[in-house]
């Protein structure tokens, strides 16, 4: 009986010792130890595709990444792109709550919304939400409550607005270039008509639906303004190269509000640097699944607020850019 014990236990110790030269059972079979918890499960959701929502992502990855949470091993993540489409943004968001995601994250206004809508218990970081509470996103930057928080994008039409006076003097008509539809526009376009307001200028909108309305929103605006200015629109931005031609032809400064709007053939802008965002966004992915509460996270504002011209575009209209402006700035070329 001894004898039987002794060759059962031999052939046990050599089975484990197979598996564990195999791996088997180890930190390199998923390394889902590496937080003290079981593999986490990210819902990223985007609303459309532009360089500036591509770059939030692209940064919320790698930084979640340097942060210990890495795809494929002890997190999963699934990213999604609604395609401007509040019918996929729906139906997206639903699937990540019914396969009980551990953590999303809300790239952009009408994304942080539609999460919201489906899910009051699973923690939601929101992404370049301009104004997170005029939008219902947070009833207070500072006290957000219930499962939401996260970072905004949020820059001054003011800023914008005494920067184009420098480039552009003279401006007495601006045209508002935005859609409707986008709650966090409209808020800046209120902003930059009470600046208009105060400075006795002119506003004409011109808004659109989606991004097939927008080279006809341009052209309804030739002859009429001397400047155009769009915020961070997603439906806009989404067709800034169709804006950047439109108005380079009919001689406008377009101003708007995100450098990737500059990069794409925009005069120039006053804002946020969005690789930055979307590392403080995924700073603040880190906390929570590592067991803060959004709640108790305040909204976070960039201070890294930038000037971004397009020397292409500003040659291209005859503007010259003062050199003290351009000695600040982040210049973008079309190459």
């Amino acid at each position: 009986m001894k004898k039987k014990l002794s060759v059962i236990l031999a052939i046990t110790l050599l089975v484990s010792a197979a598996l564990a030269a195999a791996g088997c059972g180890s930190q390199d079979a998923y390394e889902s130890t590496a937080k003290g918890n079981a593999v986490k499960k990210i819902g990223i959701v985007q609303i459309v595709e532009h360089p500036s929502l591509n770059t939030i992502r692209e940064s919320i990855i790698k930084e979640l990444e340097a942060g210990g949470y890495k795809d494929g091993k002890n997190v999963e993540i699934d990213y999604q792109n609604a395609q401007n489409d509040m019918t996929n943004l729906k139906t997206i968001v639903q699937k990540f709550t019914r396969n009980k995601d551990d953590l999303i994250i809300a790239i952009a206004t009408p994304s942080a919304q539609a999460a919201m809508n489906e899910t009051d218990e699973i923690p939601i970081i929101f992404s370049a939400c301009t104004d997170p509470v005029d939008t219902g996103i947070v009833p207070n930057l500072d006290k957000p409550g219930g499962n939401v928080t996260g970072t905004s994008d949020a820059v001054s039409a003011e800023k914008i607005m005494q920067l184009a006076e420098q480039l552009t003097p003279g401006i007495k008509t601006v045209g508002a270039l935005y859609s409707l539809s986008e709650a966090n526009s409209v808020s800046v376009i209120e902003d930059l008509k009470a600046y208009a307001k105060e400075k006795g200028m002119a506003v004409i909108d011109a808004t659109v639906t989606t991004t097939a309305d927008v080279q006809q929103a341009v052209n309804s605006l030739v002859g009429k303004v001397d400047a155009i200015f769009s915020p961070i629109d997603n439906t806009v931005a989404s067709a800034m190269p169709v804006v950047a031609e439109a108005s380079r032809e009919a001689g406008i400064p377009v101003y708007v509000g995100a450098d990737s709007m500059v990069k794409d053939g925009g005069l120039a802008t006053y804002g946020v640097n969005y690789e930055t965002l979307g590392q403080e966004t995924a700073k603040m992915a880190v906390e929570v699944l590592e067991g803060k509460n959004p709640g108790d996270m305040p909204v976070k504002l960039m201070s890294d607020v930038n000037i971004y011209v397009n020397s292409d575009t500003a040659e291209q209209l005859g503007i010259d850019i003062p050199e003290d402006i351009l000695s600040k700035a982040t210049v973008f070329t079309d190459d």
